[in-house]
């Protein structure tokens, strides 16, 4: 007889929006295991299995704190129930922590007094882009009874929300029939129970008794502080900002850049520090997908993205958004590496080929597209003519004893560039985490334009890849959209301004973890025909809250996403 034999969650501990599927484990009635799923439709050995979810609510109410989610409440804030902003947010576990994210805290309380939604709906306009718990409002003010009227999660028909046990004080109700289920805002607070249970597929009879599991509370996906657009272009631009921070202006488009680090290097080893419920792709997915579409971009350049999530989530749930998603693979046979191997042909003695091809060919990409714009900001004077934009999108090599491997690769992909401004007068971005500090050989090629001679990362150069060094150069005219801080006028640009580096004109971090914080990410344009209008304000220490890195349950990646607004400066006419 088929028989469950184990039943367990990768975690616990449930958060609201991240898909719960359980692992099972059966034995068949030779003992061998198995682990798939036997749906009604495909019967194992004359069975199937048959799941329902319960959510367990009982009599005495919890309250979960904001900040920890992990951590019940013991205090809320009245002004956030006199500002109506989301239960939810309200609620803390200790003095200290709504001390400590005071500062924070009281942007919702700005925010609240100040944006009028046109539609009246004040809390979905203010809180929508990153508010994780719907209403926000926690079990505190749940009704006795579902305020479900049906089973929405899973694949199968829905259900009618079923009161199926009282016990003492406690009420479980019936939330799903399928393997994995969603836990939703109105779980938040309460324990989830799992039931599987073998079924004979001829008599429809349950077999044995049902193996279950229960959860930890459900909490609420932790919402970072949002992050606004900073004009840079001039004071009086301020005026002009919705109340989700975007700024209304016609005519330009936003640019976003984004290492969303890969769950193949999310790792408890590589980050003690952040919760493993934290760490899980089913929790940082759904809490970047929701970053990434809150920015609104128009243009969105990612990188450390696996193919599988690719194809099975981001471009599925970001064509909902409304993009087209181009994608191009880390593997041995593309982009830097035929360079790589066209190189070594050319320069490097066959005897040597094998050693200088293990150090050239790594799995980095790059993507290039030309993108045509669907407005005109040409005027009446010039009807017709097309705006096209070259976009550049990179991920640089990592390794630190590979200085000159990386310098190669951006050198490659700014002399491919060369050649697409060398045949199309077409405004340039290039974007992308290129594994390099502000001052090394790369960034200074990028911002400068070339390397000189004597600089240290162009010592070690066992291939002869730089030499001669007088090719070290390019001709586009690029700068770091950045750098608009240390130049830029308006309001909030002091602030922001001092989050910068001064000396070098970059952020004085992207990337955030116990053991490093320093820049690595970068969106350079070419300054003759693009301007910068905004940016997205930068993150401080602070900003961060727990320990000061990332990831953390609010910010998925261990790296800051970077934003900016640009404007095509008018064609000069010839």
């Amino acid at each position: 007889m088929l028989s469950v034999l184990r039943v367990h969650l990768p975690s616990d501990i449930p958060i609201v929006g991240c898909e719960l599927t359980p692992y099972v484990l059966l034995r068949r009635p030779d003992k061998t295991l198995y682990p798939e799923d036997v749906p009604e439709s495909s019967p194992l050995d004359g069975h199937f299995l048959r799941y329902k979810w319960y959510r367990i609510q009982s009599d005495k109410k919890v309250a979960v704190c904001s900040i920890h989610p992990s951590e019940q409440a013991t205090l809320q804030c009245l002004g956030c129930v006199k500002a109506k902003i989301p239960a939810a947010k309200s609620y803390h576990c200790s003095p200290k922590c709504f001390s400590d994210a005071w500062q924070h805290h009281r942007v919702l309380h700005d925010r609240a007094a100040s944006a009028v939604n046109e539609n009246g709906n004040e809390e979905e306009e203010l809180f929508g882009r990153f508010n994780s718990t719907g209403s926000g409002v926690i079990n505190s003010t749940l009704p006795t009874s579902a305020s479900s009227a049906s089973l929405i999660n899973g694949s199968t028909p829905l259900y009618p929300t079923t009161v199926t046990q009282r016990n003492g004080g406690e009420t479980w109700f019936e939330v799903g029939r399928s393997k994995t289920y969603t836990p939703s805002a109105d779980d938040i607070g309460h324990v989830l129970k799992f039931e599987c249970v073998v079924v004979d597929a001829e008599t429809k009879q349950t077999v044995g008794h049902p193996s279950t599991l229960m959860t930890s509370r459900v909490i609420p996906a932790p919402s970072p502080p949002p992050r606004r657009l900073v004009p840079v272009n001039g004071a009086d631009v301020i005026a002009h900002l919705d109340a989700d921070g975007r700024i209304s202006s016609t005519g330009t488009f936003t640019v976003l850049s984004y290492n969303i680090l890969a769950d193949a290097y999310a790792t408890s080893e590589s980050y003690a520090y952040c919760p493993s419920w934290a760490l899980s792709w089913a929790y940082r997915r759904q809490n970047l997908l929701r970053e990434i579409v809150g920015y609104r971009a128009d243009i969105v350049c990612l990188q450390e993205v696996q193919n599988d999530h690719f194809e099975e989530f981001f471009a599925p749930e970001l064509d909902k958004h409304g993009y087209q998603a181009l994608y191009k693979r880390k593997t041995n046979e593309v982009e830097f590496n035929k360079a790589a191997q066209s190189l070594t042909e050319a320069l490097v003695p066959s005897a040597q080929r094998k050693t200088a091809l293990n150090r050239l060919v790594k799995d980095n990409v790059a993507l290039i597209v030309v993108l045509e714009a669907k407005f005109s900001n040409q005027g009446a004077d010039a009807p017709g003519k097309r705006q096209l934009l070259c976009v550049a999108n990179t991920h640089v090599n990592v390794h630190q004893d590979l200085k000159d491997v990386k310098l190669w690769q951006v050198l490659t992909l700014l002399k491919g560039l060369e050649k697409i401004a060398a045949s199309a007068d077409i405004p340039m971005l290039v974007c992308g985490d290129f594994n390099s500090l502000p001052g090394s050989a790369p960034h200074a090629l990028l911002a400068s334009g070339k390397v000189e001679p004597t600089h240290p990362d162009i010592v070690v150069d066992p291939l002869g890849i730089l030499r001669p060094h007088s090719k070290l150069t390019h001709q586009l005219l690029l700068v770091s959209a950045y750098s608009s801080f240390v130049r830029g006028v308006g309001l909030g640009v002091d602030q922001q301004r001092r989050k910068m580096d001064p000396l070098i004109n970059e952020p004085l971090f992207t990337n955030c973890t116990r053991d490093f914080i320093g820049t690595l990410d970068y969106i350079y344009y070419t300054a003759d025909s693009l301007t910068v209008e905004s940016l997205l304000e930068l993150l401080d220490e602070e900003s961060l809250r727990k320990d000061t890195a990332l990831p953390s349950p609010e910010w998925s990646s261990d790296h800051i996403a970077l934003l900016a607004e640009f404007r095509c400066k008018p064609r000069q006419r010839r």
